[in-house]
């Protein structure tokens, strides 16, 4: 290279040209650009190299110029086409020839240029360029016109999430859904693997690339409430039914399927009491008490029959199988069936003849289980009652239902003869959490009403006839069992006040509750056998036992196998344990965001126990709402069963933090005051 010769390098990808200067040591020169900038340059640097002419820095703008007419891409579309029918390759100075008739320096420049930003339609190879193949343009183009496409919907879709933070009303597109979908799936977690997608938009809002700053956006963007449930979006739970099962559903509604219990037999002639919360929709059980002619008492326990309109293996059944349960969130549930089946026919609704699997079942004296029986039945529910409502009549004695009095009674029989068989009792406050449609939080505390502890000893009692007739006749179906627990002795627990304080070192105690293929012994409940049965429109393993029972009372063969109904209790352990996590963690949320909105409020507590004493971490009971909630303490000594005042002294639902503060009698009245 001699002095004056005009070359082409780059700078930070950026094209710039040059006039040589002078050499730099054994390989390098230095050039000087327009601007009368020096750079050193090695050969490697340099792009292009204008030969046989002679130029000075101040020559380059006009040089520029002069190419500047030339550098139409689309030209090279006919030079394509020339050169692929010979399959001849080519340099920029037969390029010019060909494009411009012309190999001047300002027409070879053009035409490297030109082939050095194309793409398309040549491939450089040294210091020849080749044409692509027809299959290769073509394949490019698409790609290109692809590439166009995705920008035109990203600046596309860029506006209209710019338009929603201004607060306009967005219809949004259906390619828009890819990216808010990754941008959900970030919020919920940043180790999502797609998040590339998500990271792009808020890089481009210039927004952190955190998930509580997609959080924000999404609710920034009225996509999420304020207050979106991550736990249920972690967790995966499917939240919609798909079209295809409420195809199905609704089909079974307009044409039932043939009913298998030809035989059922007809109980419309019982007094049928459905007793449940106000707001409950899925009614799924009954209670009927009949005098026979001997003057002895018979229990029917009547539960709903889901498996009339249920297929094992249909579409339902395994829709039910990938929910396992129906989830209850203080903002509502997700049921495991539609909601027109499970509401409609599937319930024990009053007034109306119902399908149902009833469990007779007569006494001892004493509270044991005399003699008992299975059926497939139809019944007529009499009467909706609620918890509420029970209570009031047992309270006055109503002397029209008797039927009420008897059940009560015989489910205080059971209660005793449970206890004389092991049965442990643990009495907690539990509390009810419910967000209205406004979004007001209410906690209301469950009372352990006698209302409640009849409905649910005649639905365990259910639990041991039916876990009895699979022993019986070797039925594979989920047992649950649990282990018998090591508890405080007597000398200890009497240490401990009376009440939840004494109930929470018993709870604390207590095993897991198991399922098995084989009957167990369930020490809590004081059973030697059991099973659930009773709510087989919201718990898969209920549905399951309806399955094989019913099967069993026609002489049918069985659904399920053995090794089925082991695969399935598999996958009902996991999915409960996660219905679980997604309950308990959303009811916190909903507790902490219920005390946020009431932080200037002075709380009753009890020291229940400690979590870590050596930390002052215990665990304090608000009585008022029936929450268990973690306490540092600080200031004095604290036993269990010490009464205090406390004041929320910082809560942060997202993060599930609360700290409280002890209150003093005068503080806590001039709060009131």
């Amino acid at each position: 290279m001699e002095k004056g010769t005009l070359v082409e390098f780059r700078v930070n990808g950026e094209r710039r040209l040059a006039v040589a200067e002078r050499p730099e040591g054994k390989k390098h020169w230095i050039v000087i650009d327009d601007r009368s900038q020096n750079h050193t340059l090695h050969p490697r640097q340099i792009t292009y190299e204008v030969a046989n002419q002679s130029f000075k820095p101040t020559d380059i703008p006009s040089f520029l110029k002069e190419t500047q007419p030339y550098l139409d891409p689309s030209s090279l579309e006919v030079a394509w086409e020339i050169l692929i029918e010979t399959g001849d390759s080519t340099n920029p100075e037969e390029m010019a020839i060909l494009l411009f008739s012309d190999k001047s320096a300002a027409m070879c420049y053009a035409a490297h240029y030109l082939l050095s930003e194309d793409k398309l339609y040549f491939k450089q190879k040294g210091d020849r360029y080749e044409p692509r193949s027809a299959n290769q343009v073509a394949e490019l183009k698409h790609q290109i016109e692809m590439e166009a496409q995705r920008q035109r919907e990203w600046q596309s879709f860029l506006e209209r999430v710019r338009f929603a933070l201004d607060g306009e009303t967005v219809e949004w597109q259906a390619s828009d859904r890819p990216r808010l979908d990754a941008l959900e799936r970030f919020a919920v977690s940043e180790e999502t693997p797609n998040r590339a997608s998500a990271l792009e938009l808020m890089s481009a809002l210039k927004r952190p690339e955190t998930s509580p700053a997609a959080f924000q956006l999404l609710v920034d963007l009225r996509i999420w409430s304020p207050h979106e449930n991550l736990f249920l979006r972690r967790a995966q739970v499917p939240m919609q039914f798909s079209q295809k099962v409420l195809e199905v559903a609704h089909h079974r509604l307009e044409s039932p399927p043939e009913d298998l219990d030809v035989n059922r037999l007809d109980l419309t002639h019982l007094k049928v009491y459905t007793i449940d919360d106000e707001s409950t929709k899925e009614i799924d059980d009954g209670l009927s008490l009949e005098v026979l002619p001997d003057g002895r008492e018979r229990i029917w326990i009547h539960i709903a029959d889901p498996t009339r309109w249920v297929v094992p293996g249909d579409e339902l059944d395994l829709d039910a199988r990938k929910r396992i349960t129906t989830i209850y969130l203080p903002t509502g549930m997700i049921p495991m069936f539609p909601s027109e089946l499970a509401t409609g026919p599937m319930s024990l609704n009053p007034g109306v003849i119902c399908c149902a699997l009833s469990f007779a079942v007569t006494l001892t004296a004493e509270g044991a289980i005399e003699d008992y029986s299975i059926h497939a039945s139809s019944i007529r529910s009499t009467y909706r009652l609620t918890y509420d409502d029970v209570d009031e009549m047992l309270h006055l004695n109503v002397q029209g239902e008797p039927e009420i009095e008897g059940l009560a009674k015989w489910a205080k029989q059971r209660t005793a003869w449970r206890q004389t068989q092991g049965a442990i009792s643990i009495h907690m406050p539990e509390s009810s959490i419910k967000v209205k449609n406004d979004g007001e939080v209410t906690i209301e505390v469950l009372d352990d009403s006698m209302s409640r502890q009849l409905v649910a000893e005649m639905m365990i009692l259910a639990g041991e006839v039916a876990a009895r007739y699979a022993q019986t006749h070797s039925l594979p179906l989920p047992f649950r069992g649990q282990p018998q627990p090591e508890l405080p002795s007597d000398e200890e627990l009497l240490q401990l006040p009376a009440g939840p304080v004494r109930s929470c070192a018993i709870r604390r105690c207590m095993p897991r509750s198991e399922l098995t293929i084989t009957p167990a012994r369930h020490a809590s409940l004081g059973l030697d056998t059991y099973t659930q049965v009773t709510s087989p429109i919201r718990r898969y393993s209920d549905l399951l036992a309806h399955f094989q029972i019913k099967a069993h009372l026609r002489g049918d063969v069985l659904p399920f196998s053995e090794e089925e109904v082991k695969e399935l209790m598999i996958n009902i352990g996991l999915a409960v344990q996660e219905a679980v996590f997604v309950e308990r963690h959303t009811n916190r949320y909903w507790s902490l965001e219920y005390l946020r909105r009431h932080s200037d409020e002075v709380w009753d507590a009890l020291m229940l126990r400690w979590l870590r004493e050596h930390e002052g971490l215990g665990l304090v009971l608000l009585e008022e709402l029936g929450l268990e909630l973690p306490m540092v303490f600080q200031q004095r000594s604290i036993r269990p069963g010490d009464q205090l005042r406390l004041k929320v002294s910082l809560v942060d639902p997202r993060r599930d933090e609360i700290r409280f503060q002890e209150v003093t009698s005068q503080e806590a009245q001039q709060v009131a005051g």
